[in-house]
């Protein structure tokens, strides 16, 4: 796309559902589509409006922005963007376009001490850095703090590749430009369960949260979610069971969906972690209806069946399998 405002417009179309709202005022290029994220990002029209309101600011400030060739070690890095992994292949392969063909559409910056600040074009700039080039070719706008978060979530949050890690950081950013986290929630289009999700990162112990930074991906909202609350609930014994398990999550041989009910485990009996780490829950249905589950670890097999699942037939069948495998005597 040619323009950075057409880039918005492209991106605030994928963020909403016309079947989620009343058709709120806006510019004609903004059309809705099913969103991409997942059932936390329910757009709302609070989220609409407020993409719809930036995309607008955009083409306000794009009237007046320079168009100039900047140093790169000039532009300073956007606070509120939240990616940290950039795909080395991906940056190489744009490295070698911008070699041979040039840049096709400038970066975005502000004017800052010292320098400028990054708006939007994060990749284009590290390729720049990659291939050693001096200068790069930048729109000069006029933007706020409160603008600078709202495109940062604009440009972000719609991304399936975007972990839940860096949605957090990115909120957890743009929060103090909302009075309460309630009316950001509301402005987001978001639920305030999701919303609360992405910011339960910021409540894990400190030694968790160092290796996130590294590698944003082993841990997911829903299982930081979890994790926050074992740790409460346990105290100073669930503090150190998540030290100690943590670890195996790292390296991969602890699930972290496993990893609150190993903390439990830990926490209030002892359980090793080899023991949690290796059950394995099998659910057992009745047509659509959940009737038990098999459930089997280093000590035991076990199958748990909910009363009335059964009928008289299938409980005398069981009951005998179990006497012919274990020479019991069916009662």
């Amino acid at each position: 796309m040619s323009s950075f405002r057409d880039k918005m417009a492209a991106k605030t179309a994928e963020l909403g559902s016309s079947s989620e709202r009343a058709a709120p005022e806006r510019p004609a290029a903004v059309a809705p589509a099913e969103p991409r994220r997942s059932s936390a990002f329910k757009t709302g029209p609070g989220m609409l409006g407020a993409l719809a309101v930036a995309q607008q600011r955009i083409q306000e400030l794009e009237t007046t922005s320079d168009k100039l060739m900047l140093p790169v070690n000039a532009i300073q890095p956007n606070p509120w963007q939240p990616r940290k992994i950039f795909s080395d292949e991906g940056l190489a392969s744009l490295a070698e376009s911008i070699r041979e063909v040039g840049l096709v559409e400038p970066v975005v910056v502000r004017r800052a001490d010292n320098g400028y600040q990054l708006i939007a074009g994060e990749r284009r700039l590290r390729a720049h850095v990659l291939i050693q080039a001096e200068e790069i070719r930048a729109s000069v706008i006029e933007c706020s703090d409160q603008d600078m978060a709202v495109l940062a979530l604009v440009e972000n949050v719609g991304r399936e590749d975007l972990t839940d890690y860096e949605i957090g950081q990115s909120l957890r950013r743009a929060e103090r430009e909302f009075p309460t986290r309630k009316r950001m929630a509301e402005a987001l289009g978001m639920s305030r369960k999701g919303l609360y999700r992405f910011l339960a990162f910021e409540n894990l112990p400190d030694f968790i949260r160092r290796d996130l930074d590294l590698n944003p991906r082993l841990l997911g909202g829903s299982a930081a979610d979890e994790v926050v609350s074992a740790i409460k609930k346990f105290g100073t014994a669930g503090l150190s069971a998540a030290r100690e398990l943590w670890p195996a999550v790292v390296e991969r041989t602890l699930d972290q969906g496993k990893l609150a009910a190993a903390i439990g485990a830990q926490a209030s009996r002892g359980e090793s972690i080899e023991s949690v780490s290796e059950r394995s829950i099998e659910k057992i249905f009745s047509g659509k209806s959940h009737a038990g589950s098999i459930t089997k670890d280093t000590n035991s097999f076990t199958v748990k069946l909910k009363t009335g699942v059964l009928s008289d037939a299938q409980e005398t069948q069981i009951r005998e399998l179990i006497s012919q495998l274990f020479n019991v005597k069916p009662g």
